[in-house]
């Protein structure tokens, strides 16, 4: 008997591409169902104890009923849908990591966990190089005044010129696999990159970058772009104290998470000439609300969290996780299992 898979895609990784790679990863050895949930026309949130997650309880726990396993980029994996569903072996979710799912839940459930680390690291290191770009030679005002209709020829006044990247020094904090990309592609452009990380060792960098402090690649580096991970020690990591370490008329760029910086600061740092620009695509609280000073601050570019967003990535999203339904199929270690500790722990 074929095994069930339940696609669970949605705007972006949709149904059918799901399903397209299941069944060619399987050799046609599954019966696939769809359903599609709701973002991103509708925002993920929190469900039940997950975070950033797509659907309902309800809705996953009707369509999980005889599937043993389920391909997703956002469907929620709680506590009570793992209760409703004993037949659910392997969650695939084709995103970075699993914060859609309750992985100590899963575990006691003897449920595998899968994810896709570097599935959007291409299109969010362009993305971050757009930004960049834009930022640094003041794309976003300009493009702004002339869909208004207004022509200005003194943004060619020397004060109101952007930076080159040729000859600039611009550090990296972060070199995993986006932040990496984004050096190559500086060094080809004729930059110095300096890179703080203290995950990384030199060997890494050599030949790319400088591996160096925080505080010296901020004195150091005219344009700095955030690559770092969420953690205690790197949430608000780059306040008004860090930006003032800066030189003066430097660009700052966020394509990793919001939590990493303190956003008041950069508008205040605009305000004051510290900072020259900045290009946004995640922010503390999204969508950004109304009345939000990044709104009304010269100098900043920004997009709606949709670094990640290409039609590539979405079909490497469908393989990657179709990939590993194939492994599970066939008896083989999975790639990229956020609880192998679940091989050998019965179901509670």
């Amino acid at each position: 008997m074929n095994t069930k898979v339940l696609a669970a895609g949605d705007h972006f990784v949709l149904p059918h591409l799901l399903t397209e790679e299941v069944r060619r990863a399987s050799d046609g050895a599954c019966e696939v169902s769809e359903i599609q949930l709701p973002w991103p026309h509708t925002p993920f949130g929190p469900v039940a104890e997950v975070v950033e997650a797509s659907g309902t309880e309800e809705e996953m726990i009707e369509a999980l009923q005889g599937a043993e396993v389920c391909v997703t980029q956002l469907a929620p994996l709680t506590e009570r849908i793992l209760a409703a569903c004993p037949d659910l072996k392997l969650m695939c979710i084709s995103r970075g990591g699993p914060v859609n799912a309750n992985l100590e839940a899963a575990t006691r459930h003897g449920v595998a966990v899968c994810y896709a680390p570097g599935r959007n690291a291409v299109a969010t290191a362009e993305h971050t190089l757009t930004l960049l770009l834009a930022a640094a030679r003041g794309v976003g005002d300009t493009h702004a005044d002339m869909r208004r209709g207004v022509w200005r020829g003194d943004y060619y006044d020397y004060d109101n010129c952007g930076i080159e990247i040729e000859g600039a020094t611009v550090g990296l904090i972060g070199y995993g696999a986006i932040g990496s990309r984004v050096a190559k592609v500086l060094v080809a452009m004729g930059a110095e990159v300096l890179v703080h990380d203290p995950y990384v060792k030199p060997d890494l960098v050599a030949g790319i970058a400088e591996l160096v402090g925080l505080d010296t690649l901020l004195t150091r580096s005219r344009i700095v772009s955030l690559h770092a991970r969420v953690t205690e020690e790197t949430t608000g990591m780059i306040g008004a104290e860090q930006i003032a370490m800066m030189p003066r008329g430097s660009v700052l760029v966020n394509c990793a998470r919001g939590a990493l910086l303190d956003y008041e600061a950069v508008c205040d740092a605009i305000d004051s000439g510290q900072l020259a620009g900045a290009g946004f695509d995640v922010f503390p609280v999204e969508p950004v609300p109304a009345g939000s000073r990044l709104l009304t601050t010269p100098g900043i570019v920004m997009t709606p969290h949709i670094a990640g967003g290409s039609q590539q990535v979405a079909h490497k999203a469908a393989r990657i996780v179709a990939g590993e339904v194939g492994r599970y199929l066939r008896g083989e270690p999975l790639a990229h299992c956020a609880n192998p500790e679940v091989f050998g722990t019965a179901a509670s």
